[in-house]
């Protein structure tokens, strides 16, 4: 068993928002950008209200100009939200920021107004037309988006009652994901660690969920539900009425189910996903042997939430910042150079912040940059080899990114399905380079654990998560959701997706509290697409590993039709895979469980 150390690392980089624009909130740079964006905004009005509602020959390069400034106008638009998000996550005190984040949501929703009224335009256009529109040259690129969204525009409600809706949005629906990013950003608890007491973030709290120490994971666990069961109240409210909004506006689009949109927003199939479920269902059982062993190792009397992140093996290790880098480079080296070059060149350009302080927002994430075609990394790093793990996962996400930096800004929207894939890619290259390298028995237990626990929480937590979506919004149907009601749902979600698994005892009853992810009201569902992504990165992962290097410009041209493409698409052109049929799940999910065998054999005594 791993036991606690006291080695202090060096603190962990900040990122270089400057690059970007310098001076934080007070940026007088950022300052004239919003200005611009906001006469960018009047152009795109005048434009569209310029132009003639039919298209024809003496028409189309009004509509080309239009789309072509419309594009750019969310490409920027875009970027004054990501910095401001940015800005907001480093320092939840900074005000300024936040009235900025606030403007940002205005001209999204500006935006998404314009988006509606073009959408509509387009729709009523003959298809010979609009197949004359796309033929140009600039819009080549583009069409798979602009064909999306004269669909989008088909399936939603006149566009007056649209615009209104999005317009409603800005101070309603999006507000109240404000107010909890606010709130949970703001709280705090005092936690004593190596006889000091410390003022913590439930970011810094949460690192400590995977200490070898499981009294202080308890206490963690402990804080962590007593700072959110202050807010509970709170929190129910947001999530009713977010709810609440979203079930409102799809009566009136006439969408029957809460999945509708979540599955348009992935390019997924609803056939695809209940496959996908039906086998992870299934088969999640044979994780059994893995929990069972590490109970053993590590002595526990039974599985329970504050105990899924403890580390085995090796995890005594601190990983220095800069070490993790390195290593990350070197073992996606083995895979492709332009990755590794890649992310030598993110670590040593700061795009990065990692340092562990109070202030800072819980999470992590990779946010784009807009017309920078840069990226940001936004993490809490404490040295273990799970906040490794998380880097190399973001890279991958920031790698996405780079292989589209010259692609049109449209045709760079990809899902989260496939971003997900990048990103777990990623992972598998290092833990899997780590793993044939590893000379310990406690080594190989580590990277071993590693790989099972992101199985054990793709195909339980995830599975919990979403199950959980499903329940509480049948329920809204009829009405308010108490915080009560809303605690027994998520343990009703748990004992189904953790089975035997995860003890009853340690169920997490105010989870939907405390996760993020059911706040954002940007993503309904923000939980399957990362299952998704995983068995779908492993299926690319298994191609890389049967044809070596060379693979790694297939994954790129991967990559690259991600924005383009469905996710059933992607899945046929790239991997000749039905993503409907449950056998190329099941064959996913053999593959994520393929070293429970070896885990068990090394654990044993």
């Amino acid at each position: 068993m791993a036991t606690a150390t006291t080695t202090r690392i060096p603190p962990a980089p900040t990122w270089d928002l400057d690059a970007i624009f310098p001076g934080g909130s007070a940026s007088e740079e950022f300052r004239r950008f919003r200005q611009r964006v906001k006469s960018e905004l009047d152009t795109a009005r005048r434009m569209l209200d310029e132009l003639p509602a039919q298209l024809s020959d003496a028409s189309v390069d009004a509509w080309r100009r239009l789309i072509l400034a419309m594009q750019s106008l969310e490409e920027n638009v875009h970027l004054v939200a990501s910095f401001a998000h940015c800005l907001v996550v480093q320092d939840v005190s900074d005000t300024a920021a936040q009235a900025i984040e606030a403007e940002a949501d205005v001209y999204q929703s500006d935006v998404e107004r314009l988006r509606t009224a073009f959408e509509a335009m387009a729709k009523r256009q003959p298809d010979d037309a609009w197949e004359k529109l796309l033929s140009h040259p600039d819009l080549q690129p583009i069409r798979f988006y602009l064909d999306e969204l004269r669909e989008n525009a088909r399936l939603k409600m006149p566009e007056q009652l649209e615009s209104l809706a999005l317009e409603l949005a800005v101070n309603g629906y999006h507000a109240w994901n404000r107010l909890y990013d606010k709130m949970a950003g703001e709280l705090r608890v005092d936690f004593e660690e190596n006889g000091r007491v410390e003022t913590l973030s439930l970011g810094q709290l949460a690192t400590r969920m995977s200490n070898p120490d499981r009294e202080v994971r308890r206490r963690a666990f402990e804080k962590l539900t007593e700072a959110w069961q202050s807010r509970a109240d709170l929190a129910a409210i947001a999530l009713n009425a977010q709810a609440g909004f979203r079930l409102t506006l799809y009566r009136r689009r006439g969408w029957d189910s809460p999945l509708f949109e979540p599955l348009r927003m992935a390019r997924l199939k609803r056939e695809s996903l209940e496959a996908m479920w039906r086998v992870v269902a299934a088969e999640k059982h044979r994780l059994k042997p893995y929990i069972e062993a590490k109970c053993r190792l590590l002595g526990l009397d039974a599985n329970r939430w504050y105990d899924q992140f403890a580390p085995v093996g090796s995890s005594e290790r601190l990983w220095p910042f800069d070490e993790a880098g390195e290593f990350i480079v070197k073992h996606t080296a083995a895979f492709s150079d332009d990755l590794a070059q890649f992310c030598r060149m993110a670590l040593e350009k700061r795009w990065v912040e990692a340092e562990d302080r109070p202030g800072k927002a819980g999470g992590g994430f990779c946010t784009g940059m807009g017309p920078f075609r840069q990226s940001r990394i936004f993490m809490t790093y404490s040295g273990t080899y799970d906040n490794l793990l998380t880097l190399a996962h973001e890279l991958g996400h920031a790698y996405h990114s780079y292989v589209l930096r010259h692609t049109p800004w449209w045709a760079t929207r990809y899902t989260m399905t496939t971003a997900e894939t990048a990103s777990t890619f990623t992972e598998l290259l290092v833990t899997d380079a780590a793993l044939s390298a590893a000379d310990t028995k406690d080594e190989r237990l580590m990277l071993l654990d590693q790989k099972l626990q992101a199985a054990y929480t793709m195909f339980c937590d995830l599975h919990s998560r979403y199950l959980f979506d499903c329940a509480f919004y049948a329920e809204r149907e009829k009405g308010m959701v108490e915080t009560r009601r809303l605690n027994e749902l998520m343990i009703g979600a748990q004992k189904e997706a953790f089975g035997d698994l995860l003890d009853p005892s340690g169920y997490h009853p105010l989870f939907w509290c405390s996760k993020l992810h059911f706040f954002i009201t940007d993503v309904p569902f923000y939980n399957y697409p990362y299952v998704v992504g995983y068995l779908f990165a492993g299926g690319v992962y298994d191609r890389a590993r049967k044809e070596g290097k060379s693979f790694a410009e297939k994954y790129r041209a991967m990559l690259a039709d991600t924005g383009s493409m469905t996710t059933e698409e992607i899945a046929r052109k790239h991997l000749d895979a039905d993503l409907t049929s449950e056998a190329f799940w099941k064959t996913a999910v053999d593959r994520a469980l393929a070293d429970v065998d070896a885990f068990v054999e090394l654990a044993a005594p």
